[in-house]
């Protein structure tokens, strides 16, 4: 909460702290409660100065974040501010020790505004920190968490009270083919990690882990057994007897539980650490207002399925309307000769430079679509049987602009966006909106939050750490909680 010591300055600050809660928002505002890799906020700026957005304001607006710890003195904070240039800007700031107390000042042309500066008692956490909340539903209202999503209810539906052990040896019986499927057991018991993988290619369980554990240094997690698919393609074919398999991509023949993708995960747990694409750095790393972009649509990646190659096709007859090209060649290296050279990759950013993206399938759906959303272009999205975990909420011709499986209406869809360039604005702004009230870090913890709990509750059979079961450890890193609700020691035993 913000501290204000002073009575007669919190009357006097009434009509500010107004403007405060309309021009300046988000869950870096709690950084007390709301413990994340990068905590953030939004600063809309030209409502709390009253002036229309123009690029000197990135000059005016400055951002300064200070705090204290036990050890230096000085609390090491890096702070990130993204304009997306519209009026409006995202502030990111990383905690690289326990704050004893911290200070948010906004200024626009040095002075303070909206309220600043904010002064926050601690400790103030890093990511880092195994302090976990104790209350799951306190740690739930302090993250803003919804009680329960419509596609978590749905991919539940089909189970009542299950008995996991012999579930379990279904699945192994059932899917346990090393050369092409792979999966981990997960067991988490008095908030401890435990797995035991299945298959050749299990390496990408590090995905699984890492959001297990980040929960896990937040708040206690209900002792919960689960089975997490590590490839791309769904396993539980519709008609069979469902079995709980959790999976990152769901499609319309199966009925897998549907976590958000390892990409959109790994970019909240890594948020301002080694990863640099999130919804959050798209929207702040844009060069280009809609109108200064290039009225053409744009697309680049591997050759992973045969529409890939068709859009290539229909970029060459339509090159007033496309830049197109393929950056590798593994699933049809006979054609390189016919659809290449490959060309190098460029950075995502520069995909804004146009006010149209396509998204095609790649194996399975193309995991980059949260990102194509935040970035402020008309995405123009081919109809699949594929769907991530938030798909059921998108709506056509609202967020995106529909196109056919066999792409045979893309280069009409093009055509009608350069004729109703307002419409097209207006999509490509629905979709970013779509973006930040769903794809947001804070979204992404929420939804596998909720997903657990509500899956434990379905769990009938004792929950146990079988032989042989890798404990996956927290990595040790000293803290002082000092809170009555949190753990006093500093570290998972």
């Amino acid at each position: 909460m913000i501290s204000i010591r002073n009575p007669l300055l919190l009357l006097l600050m009434l009509h500010e702290a107004i403007q405060y809660h309309d021009g300046i928002y988000g869950p870096g505002l709690h950084p007390k409660e709301v413990v994340m890799p990068a905590r953030y906020f939004f600063v809309n700026i030209t409502s709390i100065v009253g002036q229309k957005y123009t690029s000197k304001l990135n000059n005016d607006f400055a951002v300064e974040i200070e705090g204290t710890s036990a050890k230096t003195h000085y609390c090491r904070i890096w702070v990130n501010k993204l304009n997306r240039k519209d009026g409006t800007f995202i502030v990111r700031y990383k905690v690289y020790e326990t704050c004893n107390d911290l200070s948010i000042s906004l200024y626009y042309k040095s002075k303070h505004i909206g309220g600043s500066p904010f002064t926050f008692k601690g400790p103030i956490l890093p990511d880092q920190c195994y302090c976990p909340e104790k209350n799951f539903d306190k740690w739930f209202k302090q993250y803003d968490c919804p009680k329960s999503y419509d596609k978590v209810t749905h991919d539940l539906e089909l189970y009542g009270k299950v008995n996991m052990k012999t579930q379990l040896k279904k699945i192994i019986h059932r899917f346990h083919k090393p050369e092409s499927t792979s999966f981990c057991h997960y067991v988490v018991k008095n908030n401890k990690i435990y797995r035991n993988c299945y298959g050749k290619h299990v390496g990408f369980n590090m995905f699984a882990d890492n959001i297990l554990l980040f929960l896990a240094r937040k708040v206690v997690l209900p002792d919960i057994e689960l089975i997490i698919n590590l490839g791309d393609w769904p396993l539980v074919r519709k008609g069979t007897e469902p079995l709980p398999i959790f999976s990152w991509c769901g499609s319309d023949e199966t009925v897998d539980i549907l976590m958000p993708t390892y990409d959109i995960t790994e970019s909240t747990v890594e948020n301002m650490g080694r990863v640099t694409l999130d919804t959050l750095s798209v929207q702040g790393s844009i060069e280009r207002d809609w109108s200064e972009r290039e009225s053409k649509a744009i697309w680049r990646g591997r050759d992973s399925r045969i529409e890939r190659l068709k859009l290539v096709d229909i970029a060459r007859a339509n090159p007033d309307l496309f830049n197109v090209s393929l950056t590798n060649f593994f699933f049809f290296r006979d054609k390189e000769q016919d659809y290449g050279p490959k060309q190098p990759h460029i950075s995502f950013f520069k995909f804004f430079d146009y006010k149209y993206q396509v998204n095609v399938d790649g194996t399975v759906a193309a995991y980059r679509l949260p990102y194509l959303l935040a970035g402020g272009g008309m995405v123009l999205k081919q109809d699949s049987p594929y769907f991530e975990h938030f798909y059921g909420l998108l709506q056509p011709w609202k967020h995106y602009v529909p196109v056919a499986r066999d792409l045979s209406d893309l280069t009409k869809r093009v055509k009608w966006a350069l004729a109703n360039d307002n419409e097209a604005r207006t999509i490509a702004e629905n979709a970013r909106k779509f973006a930040n009230n769903n794809l947001l870090p804070q979204h992404i913890i929420c939804y596998h939050a909720v997903l657990f709990s509500e899956w434990s509750k379905r769990i009938d059979s004792e929950i146990t750490v079988d032989d042989g079961m890798t404990h996956v450890p927290q990595t040790p890193f000293t803290c002082d909680c000092k809170t009555d609700q949190r753990r006093e020691d500093h570290q998972e035993l």
